[in-house]
């Protein structure tokens, strides 16, 4: 699917797409190409700008989580976004694949994390520990099949890997997830966590946005009812 196929909004400020799973938001380490190297190539082509294009990445997602990711096209959108996220006035919502019920039908789920670096981890541990940062989220099921629960997770604060730890402390790892004990690997690398949908206010026009991102057309997310 081309990059254009995937654009969820799109004015003169900014772009959302719809990442697919594997996909790095970033250049890393590795080299691989990434999304934001291909939304300038699709600025630059469909509106013919001459030399580099300017284009500002607002958030990250992880590589093997699929959902809405935002850009912004001017220095000045990049720079009131960072804002907003940076306070909280960024609202996400996720969408999660688990194979266990967790403890409540609805809750709210706070813990400290540390993250490991040489291991690209994140760890629960107590308050007071040494660089633990403070993980805030809400959850509830919305839905079900023969095999999974489908978890709503809306995130309260930003955190690396935090609803994959978190999840999985109540023992509810998500599908695919091997380094946060889901015992089996997802076909495609990914694992069935979606960035379902975020909300702000536009940086520039003041108005209020509302992006959703369809799931990905895969099994067994194509075999669920979304309410």
């Amino acid at each position: 699917m081309s990059l254009s196929d995937r654009i969820l909004y799109e004015d003169n400020h900014l772009i959302v797409v719809n990442k697919l799973p594997s996909e790095i938001v970033q250049g890393d380490k590795t080299g691989d190409k990434c999304l934001l190297d291909d939304v300038k190539e699709y600025i630059k082509e469909k509106y013919d700008k001459p030399g580099n294009v300017f284009a500002g990445l607002v958030h990250r997602i992880d590589r093997p989580v699929s959902g809405a990711v935002v850009f912004a096209k001017t220095s000045k959108a990049l720079s009131r976004m960072t804002v907003k996220v940076k306070d909280r006035d960024f609202r996400k919502t996720y969408l999660a694949l688990v194979k266990n019920h967790p403890p409540k039908q609805a809750g709210e789920l706070e813990d400290y994390l540390v993250k490991n670096e040489r291991m690209n981890k994140s760890f629960i541990v107590t308050e007071g520990t040494k660089e633990a940062k403070l993980a805030r989220l809400g959850y509830r099921v919305v839905g079900k099949s023969e095999t999974f629960y489908l978890l709503e997770v809306e995130l309260f604060t930003g955190r690396h890997h935090q609803i994959r730890c978190q999840l999985s402390n109540i023992g509810c790892p998500i599908r695919g997830d091997l380094k946060y004990g889901y015992p089996r690997s997802n076909p495609d690398g990914s694992i069935s966590l979606h960035a379902w949908r975020i909300a702000f206010e536009h940086p520039v026009l003041k108005t209020q946005v509302e992006v959703t991102a369809p799931l990905p057309n895969v099994s067994p997310w194509n075999q669920l009812t979304i309410p």
